[in-house]
């Protein structure tokens, strides 16, 4: 069962890098109004990357930063991953070596392998003794404020590998209970798990009576023990928007019910449109949380102008009203295993038609319809609904931008308050149910409430209501026909909304705890409201503008092109490239010996992109806007050239081709070009032959 907050939204980059920087993000969601509980801490709030360490002077008092965060209901996550800096007199390191933890080389040698702080050992979490040995550091870690961490880079990942990560002869020592003494590839794939799970376990050591969080890269079936899921470092395009809504779900079949993407995309720059159509969809995922890349321009809900601003606020109002669904939804899965968002053929598991869909979920009963195309807003998709009764509705915030909410016929949806962070809300706060009657004129309905951390629940300290809702002679009654737990029912308000069709509903006031009774309209008036609200809606969507999609500028060569992956493939080379990402190479594969030459910040026998700060990269810095673009079939080669403006009169033009007279050579070509100042031009020349 994760803490309350942890289902709030979450602000993360690579990186906030100072307390102040963190501070003022912080306050900047206040003073917007946009709903935001989490701010996270990248790899360079590190002393030179060593895990458990702070900078000194960027990070100088991360306890008093922490209290000033929590003092505007934000809580705080850091970084933490499993590589750690071979260095005499750091602490870890020394703690380590004398209780011997490390996973071995063949030679029974610690292994080194490099990885952000340079060279680094590994803990082996497959033996107790060292998840022990984790757990104890994790729990003096979390006396500095920290309310959560984040497990990165766990794959394991390693620099300067063909494979990116360790030797599969590498030895792990685990206990006879998992495997016994085993090389790496028997226990690659649960190394991430067991890292988090010792994570976890330190965690809870250091403060019993919170509830663990706990976010991994690297997982295994069971990870959802100990820790959320997100899926990786994505692309900021639309494809990747598109991939993530399969993705959350599956992760959810697989037994990991909080999951989510990067919103807006990780590596490469979000345009507004891009941006806040994912974040319409991602603030109803499970797990959401905005991140990007070191380099990247802002991706915060503000950066991307007014009308993406008020999308992505409109989004998380969304996500917090509908809070307490969603609190119930995770009770359920922690009790029952049920994925928190399911395929929409979960609500009929007969139509095969329904296991086509990839841009629609569930969320319980709550039917999310949302928009992948750059074209169309949801509201203009056709989408396939389930059998039965569906009904539209939303919060007076309907917007060509975010999805459409369907309400399954049956079913009642309690919903909260708008709130800026989950600390606002109070039990005594107004409730409002908004009820779907079903073709015999019933609905129930389920809420979970209780502390939101800890675990007094699970000795019966929490309310579990059941409502119900039966229309009865043109009366709907709506009352509470059982409940659960300890906690005596709070003093509050309730509102009932009763959807008739087309958005329109009917409302009614009470108490919670109480019978109310509401008088439904006749046929003919129903028909009216419904009519109306129609066209109240058509009308609304018809005024507002969507937001501008400015990924290019207009009537540019080649502008229609600059979101289209390009595959490159000749000879023994096969390239994929993202121009919109500085002109990037994301894939770059030897085809006679099917290996990747690819990777990330290193220094082996292959290539190495990367976009935006390059630490010590082979390639050259580059970020850029496509302006132009074209492949070449000249007979000689295969290539393709892009240029990008890069100011002053001046394009930077960048091709990479593959040679046709020797096709075990791919050339990189890159130059600055004037373009307005006169002639002249500067460049240079790399080509890398297998």
């Amino acid at each position: 069962m994760p803490p309350k907050w942890s289902l709030g939204y979450h602000q993360c980059r690579w990186s906030y890098d100072s307390s102040e920087k963190v501070l003022k993000v912080v306050r900047t969601f206040r003073e917007k109004g946009i709903p935001c509980d989490v701010v996270w801490m990248d790899i360079d709030y590190m002393d030179g990357f060593r895990c458990f360490t702070f900078d000194s002077n960027r990070f100088p008092d991360p306890k008093s930063m922490v209290n000033d965060l929590h003092s505007i209901g934000c809580t705080a996550i850091w970084m933490l991953d499993p590589g750690i800096k071979k260095e005499e007199g750091y602490f870890v390191y020394d703690s380590g070596s004398k209780n011997d933890v490390w996973i071995q080389k063949a030679d029974v040698s610690p292994f080194v392998g490099d990885v952000w702080p340079g060279d680094c050992v590994f803990p082996d979490y497959t033996s107790q003794k060292t998840r022990a040995w984790w757990a104890s550091l994790v729990k003096d870690f979390i006396s500095n404020g920290v309310d959560g961490i984040w497990n990165d880079m766990n794959e394991p990942a390693v620099f300067k590998t063909t494979t990116k990560t360790m030797p599969e002869n590498n030895i792990h020592r685990g206990d006879a209970d998992v495997g016994g003494v085993q090389n790496h590839s028997y226990y690659h794939n649960v190394y991430g798990m067991l890292m988090a799970r010792s994570t976890y376990e330190g965690m809870a050591m250091g403060n019993a009576a919170k509830r663990p969080f706990v976010l991994t890269r690297a997982g295994f079936i069971g990870s959802q023990r100990y820790a959320a899921t997100w899926t990786g470092d994505n692309l900021s395009n639309w494809e990747h928007l598109h991939m993530s809504l399969p993705m959350v779900l599956q992760l959810g079949l697989s037994g990991q019910p909080l999951s989510g993407p990067d919103i807006g995309g990780f590596a490469g720059n979000a345009t507004p449109k891009l941006f806040g159509r994912w974040m319409g969809v991602g603030a109803l995922f499970p797990f959401s949380r905005g991140h990007t890349e070191t380099g990247s321009v802002d991706h915060e809900p503000w950066s991307f102008g007014e009308e993406c601003e008020e999308v992505c606020r409109l989004a998380l109002l969304r996500r917090y009203r509908l809070l307490p669904h969603i609190y119930t939804l995770f009770y359920r899965s922690h009790t029952t295993g049920i994925p928190v968002a399911t395929p929409v053929f979960f609500a009929d598991p007969q139509d095969p038609e329904l296991r086509k869909v990839e841009t629609s979920f569930l969320l319980g009963p709550l039917l999310v319809c949302a928009s992948t195309s750059p074209n169309k807003g949801a509201h203009e998709c056709a989408h396939k609904l389930p059998k039965g009764i569906w009904l539209p509705f939303d919060f007076a915030d309907s917007h060509p931008d975010l999805p459409v909410l369907y309400l399954c016929g049956g079913a009642i949806l309690p919903v909260g308050l708008p709130i800026r962070h989950v600390g606002e809300a109070n039990l005594e706060d107004d409730l409002s149910l908004i009820v779907a009657l079903d073709e015999n004129g019933k609905a129930e309905g389920i809420l979970f409430e209780d502390a939101g951390d800890g675990y007094a629940f699970t000795q019966g300290d929490y309310l579990l209501t059941y409502y119900s809702a039966e229309l009865h002679s043109s009366v709907v009654t709506v009352k509470v026909f059982k409940s659960e737990g300890s906690w005596r029912r709070p003093k509050r308000n309730l509102k009932i909304n009763i959807l008739l069709g087309g958005g329109a509903m009917v409302s009614a006031d009470g108490v919670d705890g109480g019978e109310i009774h509401l008088t439904m309209p006749s046929e003919s008036q129903v028909s009216s409201l419904v009519a109306t609200s129609e066209l109240e809606h058509k009308k609304r969507l018809e005024m507002i503008q969507p937001i501008p999609d400015i990924d290019e500028p207009s009537g540019q060569e080649g502008a229609e092109l600059s979101k289209i992956p390009v595959d490159l493939k000749s000879g023994d080379w096969l390239l994929k490239i993202v121009p919109w990402i500085g002109g990037r190479i994301i894939s770059m594969t030897h085809l006679p010996s099917d290996s990747q030459w690819l990777h990330s910040r290193i220094e082996i026998n292959g290539y190495e992109e990367y976009s935006g700060t390059e630490y010590r990269s082979a390639g050259c810095t580059e970020e850029y806007k496509v302006t132009r673009r074209y492949l070449e079939q000249s007979g000689e080669e295969e290539s393709i050239c892009m240029e990008g403006d890069i100011g002053g009169g001046l394009v930077l033009q960048r091709q990479i081709s593959i040679l046709k007279d020797n096709p075990k050579i791919v050339q990189i070509d890159s130059s600055i070009q004037a373009r307005s100042v006169g002639a002249g031009s500067g460049g240079f020349s790399r080509s890398f032959d297998s």
